[in-house]
């Protein structure tokens, strides 16, 4: 149930030691509790004098105070540092999720991440909470309480020692009927996770064909799914609960029962009956307290198993290779690329060269590998084989710092973050000045646009704040693109495919200028982009078929023609 990565936490043979410490006072005052309680029960009973019994119950309201705080003290102690240990795991599992990219996003979903690092990293910290406090409660308090218990009654610690395993014996099968279960939730709720995000990612196009309703019904049947999978778990937690309650409560009535036939033959005195009649319920006590929380220690488990998959992932992280900044004179060559998605198909022997500024076109079918040729590019995926030298330095791999350090990457959907327009703008070079901020905002046409907003450039954007229509969010992410000229190298992923003709052309004219002394790879299946393109590849089921300049494919009548003929129904303008 501990799970050993714990053991790896920062600062936690200190809080080990510290929480040990704390449970072994914790047994002693818990003893005196039930010994000075006994003394003052048996004084009373023999017929003391109130006067003479009070320091037994000073000595019982000391050591409950002591226990209190006790527990005071170790909750604090636990929350600053489950808090602390959290935050560490959730800044380390974010650091790898960026090293990794989208390939590791791609393997484990959308939802399922983002989950991971809100909710999960929460289960993972209540976890670290309980599992510590309760795990040292029950290795070292019921020793102590059973050693004075075989002090005052050899006979009951007996029977209070062969109980104890059965019970054990007994959590462990029910524990590992709740783990199953809970591991069953886990993955429908990963399931869930997924599933929602992708169909709201999605809702405009399945709105757009009428497979709205369908994804909902679809939605609420995995909800569905959860729903009876979180009972299933709810249903064997609490069945284990109530069988251990039960049988710890049986195991104090049958000493209770033992204790009382012996006081009646006369066989042990009133003192050590009363005290072990107190003390035997604290003897369970720490295993009911583990056993309550049994299910969110699973949770909390099963969350931090996730998360360290993703942090234990080597991935293919290659070795750091100095690349100069790209220019005029710089040459890229790619002699070998593939790369294969688990069940499909990626790209394969892509042979590419390169030189200086220039802007290359990306084209194909929907499926024929563009995307996948952009993040390779842009070192978000890494190849499976490849053979790649830029200059005079050889990689196999663009997931390298210096290359990354030169990119402008804009997706098919930019993302708006949820800040004024000045902060958006200025995301990737916060120390732009307000002059470059509105350069960069007249450049993509926005300046009327921003003008009539009461805020102006201090307007917020999105999550319920003022709302852009999907032309004005690219020429945002073009804004943002456009105020950082120190970087050469510029990646489009189909940045305009879900916009109209009338919008994309507008964006079209004030995309081209920020192309020029770049090189720019620029993924598109309009055909209207080729003719403004220095280069253009030509993308089928994955293979680089064509490449050569507009006049030449068209003159050449291969592959990039017949994509132009096919395409050319959607399409007047070639």
């Amino acid at each position: 149930m501990l799970d050993k990565r714990l053991l790896n936490l920062p600062g936690i043979k200190k809080i080990m030691i510290l929480l040990a410490g704390l449970a072994v006072l914790q047994a002693l005052f818990i003893i005196s509790q039930a010994i000075s309680l006994s003394l003052a029960i048996t004084g009373l009973w023999s017929g003391k004098n109130l006067s003479e019994i009070t320091r037994w119950m000073l000595t019982f309201a000391i050591a409950f105070l002591g226990r209190q705080l006790i527990e005071l003290a170790r909750d604090r102690m636990l929350d600053k540092f489950a808090y602390s240990s959290a935050q560490k795991i959730r800044t380390t599992l974010l650091n790898k999720i960026f090293k990794l990219g989208p390939e590791v996003v791609q393997q484990f979903g959308t939802g399922n991440i983002t989950t991971m690092t809100l909710d999960g990293i929460d289960q993972v910290e209540n976890y670290i909470k309980l599992i510590l406090s309760k795990v040292m409660n029950m290795m070292l308090i019921p020793w102590f309480i059973l050693a004075t218990i075989y002090v005052f009654d050899w006979e009951s610690g007996v029977v209070l020692t062969l109980v104890f395993p059965l019970i054990i014996i007994f959590m462990i099968i029910l524990g590992y009927a709740a783990k199953s279960k809970a591991d069953n939730q886990y993955a429908k709720f990963t399931m869930l996770s997924n599933h929602f995000i992708d169909s709201l990612r999605g809702i405009s196009v399945l709105k757009y064909f009428g497979l709205s309703k369908k994804y909902a019904d679809s939605i609420y049947t995995t909800s569905e799914q959860f729903r009876k999978a979180t009972m299933s778990t709810i249903r064997v937690a609490i069945l284990s609960t109530f069988a251990l309650d039960f049988f710890t409560t049986l195991s104090i009535a049958v000493v209770a029962v033992l204790l009382g036939l012996r006081l009646i033959n006369e066989q042990i005195l009133l003192f050590p009956a009363l005290s072990i009649l107190i003390l035997t319920p604290e003897y369970f006590q720490p295993v009911r307290n583990f056993s309550s929380d049994y299910h969110a220690t699973l949770d909390g488990k099963n969350a931090m198993t996730a998360i360290y998959q993703i942090i234990d992932n080597p991935g293919n992280i290659s070795e750091p290779v100095k690349i100069d900044n790209w220019n005029a004179n710089s040459q890229l060559s790619i002699n070998q690329l593939d790369f294969n998605y688990q069940d499909s198909l990626g790209v394969k022997n892509v042979q590419l060269n390169l030189s200086g500024y220039q802007k290359v076109g990306i084209i194909g079918m929907s499926g024929s590998g563009k995307t996948t040729l952009i993040n390779l590019l842009s070192g978000f995926f890494s190849p499976e084989s490849s053979d790649i030298q830029i200059d005079k330095a050889k990689i196999d791999s663009f997931s390298q710092a210096d290359w990354q350090k030169q990119l402008i990457y804009m997706p098919q959907t930019p993302y708006v973050f949820h800040k004024t327009i000045r902060e958006n703008v200025a995301f990737y070079h916060p120390t732009a000045s307000e002059d470059d901020v509105k350069q960069a905002i007249d450049a993509v046409g926005l300046t009327e646009f921003v003008e009539e907003l009461p805020d102006h450039l201090d307007t917020v954007l999105g999550e319920g704040s003022r709302a852009l229509s999907g032309g004005q969010a690219q020429r945002i992410a073009l804004a943002r693109a456009l105020i950082d000229s120190g970087r050469k190298i510029m990646l489009f992923d189909e940045p305009t495919a879900h916009l109209d003709i009338e919008t994309e052309i507008d964006l079209k004219e004030k995309m081209l200028p920020m192309m020029n002394q770049r090189l720019v790879f620029f993924a598109t299946h309009r055909l209207h982009w080729m003719k403004d393109m220095d280069y253009i590849l030509v993308m089928k089921h994955g293979e680089l078929v064509e490449q050569g300049t507009f006049e030449q494919l068209q003159t050449n009548n291969g592959p990039f023609v017949e994509l132009t003929n096919a395409m050319m129904g959607g399409e007047a303008d070639v």
